[in-house]
């Protein structure tokens, strides 16, 4: 009963993060929702105003405060990720290295801004800081599903890359959870979750052994998720119950193969301000997130991708 009271409590946070998504987007597409006239009129300098000038100049002031608490988180990061980063790739890699990054909206890169590619796009200029032929492609697709992925491997031009890399890093299952959402959003219960990760559990199989028949000699690493909900709901247990248990279901798989590899992300995440880590839409990670996650992976595969002869 408790459980099924809160998933209720979920649907409504659901609902009502969405609405403030909606809004984001239209507000930052520069509509002036509560008056789009404005700027066709000269305000006159009445004690009402005179008081929202005085408001406004506060807000401002801790606006700045704000933003140079948040420069400061970021600086943070910064300077954590670098010193992991430049130091992980102080090695020779392996000639003619490529490697595919394919699966959903975390590879793709949907929330950094530098429109780099997210932590592709730093794997990428951190690696090829060290002059070898490294080839990193982003196979990414915002909305993926493992369903949808499992289709996508079927693609001749996809197909082909996987055959080709060494190394296939793979960013799958939170679309999966939103599917259950969505189809359910009005009778929202913890079981269908439940239910879902067991039919998801077999087809990170299919995808295991979908891609290991194409390139027998490929290292498979399933990148975990992340629970962007932790900061606004902590006291609903079984949002971060349902992120973890399905992280899990990630482990068991890769533990089921000697070629695949799971990379925990989700405490990554948890140890710093929301703000600072996430992007505006407080699903997708931001630059300093997407650091986070390079530093992480590269730790994860720098054992693949070192070439011990020139060491």
């Amino acid at each position: 009963m408790r459980k099924k009271q809160a998933i209720k409590m979920i649907t409504a946070s659901l609902l009502t993060i969405f609405i403030i998504l909606v809004s984001i987007n239209y507000l930052s597409s520069g509509t002036n929702i509560s008056n789009p006239n404005t700027s066709l009129r000269t305000k006159q300098n009445t004690p009402q105003n005179e008081q929202e000038a005085e408001q406004n100049e506060t807000d401002s002031k801790e606006e700045q405060t704000e933003n140079s608490e948040k420069q400061s988180l970021t600086d943070d990061i910064k300077d954590k990720v670098e010193n992991i980063v430049d130091g992980a790739v102080g090695f020779f890699l392996k000639k003619n290295l490529d490697i595919v990054a394919i699966g959903d909206s975390l590879t793709q890169g949907v929330g950094d801004t530098t429109n780099n590619g997210g932590y592709v796009g730093i794997l990428n200029s951190r690696l090829s800081t060290e002059k070898q032929d490294v080839n990193i492609e982003n196979l990414g697709k915002r909305g993926n599903r493992s369903d949808q992925l499992l289709k996508r491997l079927d693609k001749q031009e996809i197909a082909s890359s996987i055959k080709d890399a060494e190394i296939i890093l793979v960013t799958i299952g939170a679309n999966d959870i939103m599917k259950v959402v969505k189809e359910n959003i009005s009778d929202l219960e913890y079981e269908q979750f439940v239910k879902e990760q067991v039919d998801y559990k077999q087809r990170l199989r299919e995808i295991a052994d979908k891609m290991l028949a194409l390139n027998p000699d490929a290292s498979i690493y399933f990148i975990g998720f992340y629970n962007p909900f932790a900061n606004y709901f902590k006291d609903i247990e079984e949002l971060g119950l349902i992120v973890d248990n399905w992280n899990k279901t990630d482990q068991s798989v890769a533990d089921e193969y000697e070629q695949v590899t799971f990379i925990p992300t989700s405490d990554l995440f948890s140890s710093y301000n929301e703000e600072a880590v996430f992007y505006k839409d407080n699903f997708h990670p931001n630059y300093a997130g997407y650091q986070l996650m390079a530093s992480r992976i590269l730790e994860y595969i720098r054992p693949e991708i070192e070439d011990k002869s020139d060491g």
